[in-house]
């Protein structure tokens, strides 16, 4: 029992001393070579982030999260373009149009219009529109337009100076930081008389991941260390407090928090949006719809009131689309936003874990699949069950996802079970190894002398001879006697003659050849087959131990010692033999023969 819990220790031990080795030698390696480590970050940062676009296509198939209706994006798409470009025989169309849209818009009490279009100073634009869609858009408080941050060099564009009414306050109490990828030192200005009116302007910038997909948006951002909101998250925010808000505040959790919304950040101040569907899965209504309804042309006319307004072009010749991790993965940029919004309406940012937390993921995982193939006595449901595993993991993934809206790691993870697997079968090999070399020894090794037994010598011995039959060779077996072995016993006890037996044991194993099997025959009987070796070459070999023996002190126990002598016969196939037995016999004849004579001496019959 005690050698099967040693047994269980040492594999245990071996596994996790693998597993140790196997990441020392990863973090080394990536220690020392940055260009490397750059390369697998990169590698795991992309296939995780294609793990998450699985994920949420599969719950867009089954149509959770459910998108919210009151949310409409006013779109310029394709046939709408084809349509503002016959009636007005431009692109942009006049500004005064927009404010004409407001106007009609807003008799119908909408909740908020928003513009993700850019009113930039124009050569097509006449001061006229310019001013009456400024005067619309700075008289009514749930309109808003967008502007962008850029770093363009000052020779290009001088940065200009924000009014403070756009920007806002943060009170951060996390290690969020925004600055890592979202500090600016110039900006797209749009009209003068927006900026400088009562209009509400947001920022429409965002960043794709190495892929290039979208999938994180940044509510907040840096222009001449003052904070400025992304469009979406501005409107959003009025829209759940109730007026306009200038100040904010990250908990310690990296959590922004927006009246009841709490909007899980990561390191660089972005949050995961949560997709609800391919394109068009808003409410989409085609801005050529609207005109002809201010025309008095429509008769199905859209209900606006208590409505959110985005409106944005959809038309791919207007090169607005983004990549995003859902079916048919292209976005137009209006329908980010609305998919923002969204999300802050339901409070249903996808939150991913932190780095902690996957550690103990993948340590738990290494430690299951560990156990399955360490408790396995098939190999085949060893596999079999780490690959339910894998699978049941990568469901939980989903599911954990789908439920919770909580983000945990798949690459990592799948691997480690793989790796976990592979060197849990390496440990479980080398137990076995050592198990069978221990149960090796246990059955061949004498426990007293370390000499091989009686059982060994019996089968080695046949087997030599079958050898040296096959091969013509000879081979020769010397017999061995400790002389007077009973008075060490009954002078000084039977730890004195174990130790003689031990001692005597190790003299011959070392004045042996290694290619030489020397065994313990029974009692103080000893053997040595020597393959390969003449009698005149056995003979010669048992003279020399022989005097080695007689000439070593034997400590007896730790005060006594004495000195040991031994008998030797010796017989040699084919020339006094044919089968073991015979040889046996006459080796033991020649043993007889030194006792007789005075023993200390080889005899040979």
């Amino acid at each position: 029992m005690k050698n099967l819990i040693k047994t269980k220790w040492f594999t245990f031990g071996t596994y996790l001393l693998l597993v140790l080795a196997a990441l020392l030698i990863s973090f080394v390696l990536l220690q020392n070579n940055r260009t490397l480590k750059n390369v697998i970050v990169s590698f795991f940062e992309v296939a995780e982030n294609r793990t998450f676009d699985y994920r949420q296509s599969l719950r867009v198939l089954h149509k959770r999260p459910v998108p919210n209706k009151d949310i409409v994006v006013l779109a310029i798409d394709d046939a709408s373009l084809e349509m503002l470009w016959d009636k007005y025989g431009e692109w942009p169309i006049p500004r005064n149009v927009y404010a004409d849209m407001i106007n009609y818009i807003e008799a119908e009490t909408p909740q908020a219009i928003i513009f993700d279009l850019m009113f930039i100073k124009s050569l097509r634009a006449s001061k006229e529109s310019d001013k009456y869609l400024s005067d619309t858009m700075n008289k009514y408080p749930n309109v808003y337009t967008a502007m962008n941050f850029d770093n363009q060099p000052s020779d290009v564009r001088l940065p200009i100076d924000l009014p403070e009414r756009l920007t806002v306050k943060l009170e951060n109490n996390s290690n969020v930081d925004f600055s890592r990828k979202y500090k600016f030192t110039n900006c797209r200005p749009i009209l003068a008389s927006l900026i400088d009116g009562k209009a509400n302007i947001a920022m429409t910038n965002v960043m794709r991941n190495n892929d290039g997909i979208i999938r994180n948006i940044a509510p907040l951002m840096i222009y001449k260390d003052n904070y400025y909101p992304y469009l979406s998250f501005k409107a959003a925010s009025d829209y759940l407090t109730g007026s306009p808000e200038t100040s904010y505040v990250i908990n310690k959790n990296s959590k922004l928090a927006v009246s009841d919304t709490k909007i899980p950040l990561n390191k660089d101040g972005e949050a995961i949006l949560n997709w609800y569907g391919p394109s068009g899965t808003h409410t989409i209504v085609p801005m050529y719809k609207l005109i002809r309804e201010m025309e008095g042309k429509e008769v199905n006319k859209f209900d606006y009131k208590d409505k959110i307004i985005i409106i944005g072009t959809t038309a791919m010749s207007l090169h607005d689309t983004k990549s995003v991790p859902v079916q048919e993965g292209v976005y137009p940029g209006v329908e980010v936003h609305a998919t923002f919004f969204n999300n802050m309406l339901d409070n249903n940012f996808i939150e991913k874990t932190p780095v902690v937390t996957d550690l103990l993921i993948i340590a738990g995982v290494i430690a299951i699949v560990g156990a399955i193939v360490m408790l396995s006595t098939s190999t085949l449901f060893a596999f079999l069950s780490t690959v339910l595993f894998g699978i049941a993991y990568l469901f939980v993934s989903y599911y954990t996802m789908e439920l919770f809206n909580l983000w945990i790691p798949v690459v990592l993870p799948v691997i480690s079970i793989m790796a976990a697997f592979a060197l849990s079968f390496l440990a479980k090999y080398l137990m076995k190894s050592k198990d069978f070399e221990y149960q090796y020894k246990l059955a061949t090794i004498d426990g007293l002398t370390e000499l091989y037994n009686h059982r060994y010598f019996q089968d080695t011995l046949r087997k030599q001879m079958d050898i040296a039959r096959r091969y013509n060779q000879p081979f020769s077996l010397i017999i061995v006697d400790i002389d007077f072995f009973k008075k060490f016993n009954d002078t000084y006890g039977h730890q004195a003659g174990d130790a003689v037996l031990r001692q005597v044991a190790q003299t011959l194993k070392k004045n042996s050849r290694t290619t030489d099997y020397v065994c313990r025959y029974g009692g103080e009987e000893m053997s040595i087959i020597l393959p390969n070796t003449s009698a005149e070459e056995a003979l010669n070999n048992a003279n020399r131990i022989c005097k080695a023996v007689a000439e070593k002190p034997f400590q007896l126990n730790p005060v006594d010692s004495a000195p040991v002598t031994i008998s030797l016969g010796v017989a040699t196939f084919p020339d006094n033999a044919q089968t073991p037995q015979d040889l046996i016999e006459w080796a033991d004849k020649g043993l007889y023969y030194a006792k007789e004579h005075g023993r200390n001496q080889v005899g040979r019959y």
